[in-house]
């Protein structure tokens, strides 16, 4: 395959393709030109295959703390004759990544869309039975807020605070209570709501679940490996516990990553979770009813 040739990492659905380079600030360039040539060398892949490569199309961004960022040559590329410079957020799947990962750029997107949707439920609020509002809450607002939610752990509280404000206008507009009326006796007892960090939390343990089961992209196989199965390991507590493998990162973005988010909630969900008999819809009424006594009882995620 021509981008295992130039040592670079790729991402493909339908029709998108990504590629990636990791590298320090000094080897920038390095990684840059890397990149173009195989890019280069793509393009010549699909013009003898009568297929087109869309520069118009192509973005380039780089992503790190911004005291690396900073340092990096802004000089543009060529791609096809095109020429490409770097950006501060690209849109990949309909998830805006900005250069310094904090996804500030992502949930106000998703904040200024849901609340335009608020507002057009709120118009025709009057003639909607509650099932239908509930329903249509749930496709227009609730959806967006869950979409790729697992890419906002470990992000700036006050990011998800603004998610948050989200559920908030939703559950006024489907009960009717005030603006001013405390909001978490609605969610917690009329809605049933889990509060976004929750949510992000419960995605992530339901993708653990799926790896455990053999349903994960391959790309994930790294992710679900059982204490008992490393041998320095296997008569340690945890793993009579069916704990999972938790990587060491050194970087402040790694502790994100789904490697190793992933097998952190699972180790903090009770054994009883992580039993092989239990079904998956099983796994998910216990797993919300956990998560629910963390967010609104005593219990500490």
């Amino acid at each position: 395959m021509i981008v295992h040739e130039h040592h670079v990492v790729v991402h493909s659905y339908a029709d998108d393709t990504q590629l990636y380079a990791s590298c320090s600030a000094t080897d920038a360039p390095t990684s840059a030109a890397q990149l173009l040539c195989c890019i280069s060398d793509i393009q010549d892949w699909m013009t003898a295959n009568r297929l087109k490569l869309n520069a118009d199309k192509t973005q380039f961004i780089w992503l790190g703390p911004s005291y690396y960022t900073a340092s990096v040559s802004r000089l543009p590329l060529s791609v096809g004759g095109t020429t490409v410079s770097s950006v501060d957020a690209v849109l990949n799947l309909g998830v805006t990544f900005d250069a310094q990962l904090t996804m500030r750029n992502h949930v106000d997107n998703v904040v200024q869309s849901c609340f335009f949707q608020i507002r057009q439920l709120r118009s025709v609020r009057r003639s909607l039975t509650g099932e239908a509002l509930r329903t249509l809450v749930h496709a227009f607002i609730s959806s967006r807020v869950d979409y790729c939610n697992a890419l906002l752990y470990g992000v700036a509280d006050g990011v998800l605070r603004r998610l948050q404000s989200v559920l908030h206008a939703a559950a006024r507009l489907i009960t009717g209570i005030r603006r001013f009326d405390h909001i978490t006796p609605t969610l917690r007892d009329t809605l049933h709501w889990l509060p976004i960090p929750q949510r992000i939390i419960f995605k992530i343990a339901l993708m653990v679940f799926d790896c455990s089961r053999g349903r994960c992209p391959k790309y994930f196989s790294d992710v679900y490996i059982p204490v008992h199965t490393v041998a320095a390991r296997s008569r340690l507590r945890s793993a009579d516990h069916g704990d999972l493998v938790v990587p060491r990162v050194l970087s402040r973005f790694g502790c994100r990553s789904f490697r190793v988010s992933g097998p952190t909630i699972w180790n903090d969900l009770p054994v009883d979770f992580r039993s092989s008999d239990i079904t998956r819809e099983q796994f998910k009424r216990s797993l919300k009813s956990w998560l629910f006594e963390c967010a609104y009882g005593r219990r500490r995620v």
